[in-house]
């Protein structure tokens, strides 16, 4: 049962994450909508990975791939000048937060992810590596600073080790992209995430709370969710998102069909022929 999703699901996706021709995203204010609409996506995931994508909306269709070569292709260049202008506005959360996926999040959603993912200051010296905490440091003096400067500045003069450690501090919401700049060269200008979100970072979150509000977020666009989906897709521990989805079913927003399988409880699917 539910080894594939119902035609009537993806269509109710279509819909929720704008894969349609007619509520295709076309600019960077459309782009932030949707983010506060479904919560959180991807930025430039395609067809082949679950979950709401900014990409896909901009194409507006469930079956868009992302080809080899973005600078040539309209619509992946286009995706890649919105999620550009997301990251210098600053009004919704961007970061790599699970594994080397980029994403958005809504800035109500902030807090919870944070719960989630978030590491103290009092827990950084054993909780981040010493690359990280060598970046942050000079973050935390200079404010922003970019790739190259900051790779000299904080001695993580390694690539691969420099990476690594930033990677680290986007996953734990330390740093985030604040700027890109393609001339002369390209490069990330990086800044402190309580510069743009402080108000947000402040806010005391229980963590059953944050697994069940992330869980509502995807399930309410989803309509419904295959097992081991809202894992995938958030980042999550399948616990963790059991536990999300378990929370919605004490009251009555999700309605349980078979073992990790949640159906939106106002959403009913049409028996197919």
């Amino acid at each position: 049962m539910f080894d594939s999703l119902p035609e009537a699901v993806e269509i109710y996706r279509d819909r929720m994450w704008r894969r349609e021709g007619e509520l295709r995203i076309e600019n960077a204010f459309e782009a932030q909508r949707f983010v506060e609409e479904v919560g959180f996506c991807q930025a430039l995931t395609d067809a082949r990975r679950a979950g709401p994508s900014l990409y896909q909306a901009v194409c507006g269709r469930r079956d868009a791939h992302m080809p080899r070569n973005v600078q040539k292709d309209p619509e992946a260049s286009l995706t890649w000048g919105i999620k550009d202008d997301l990251v210098r506005r600053g009004r919704v959360y961007y970061a790599k937060l699970a594994g080397t996926r980029a994403t958005f999040i809504a800035p109500s959603l902030v807090p919870h992810f944070h719960t989630l993912r978030g590491v103290p200051r009092k827990r950084e010296s054993e909780s981040l590596s010493d690359e990280a905490r060598a970046i942050l440091k000079v973050l935390r003096r200079e404010w922003e600073m970019a790739t190259k400067d900051l790779r000299l500045e904080s001695k993580v003069t390694d690539r691969a080790r420099f990476t690594r450690a930033l990677d680290e501090l986007q996953r734990t919401m330390k740093v985030v992209p604040g700027d890109v700049l393609y001339s002369p060269t390209f490069t990330y200008i990086w800044t402190l995430a309580e510069g743009r979100f402080r108000d947000k970072l402040k806010v005391k979150i229980k963590r059953e709370d944050a697994l069940r509000e992330v869980a509502r977020a995807f399930l309410h666009g989803a309509g419904l969710t295959l097992r081991g989906e809202l894992a995938r897709v958030a980042g999550l521990s399948r616990p963790d998102a059991g536990l999300g989805n378990r929370a919605l079913i004490a009251e009555g927003f999700a309605v349980r069909m078979a073992t990790g399988v949640y159906r939106l409880a106002s959403f009913e699917i049409p028996a197919e022929d």
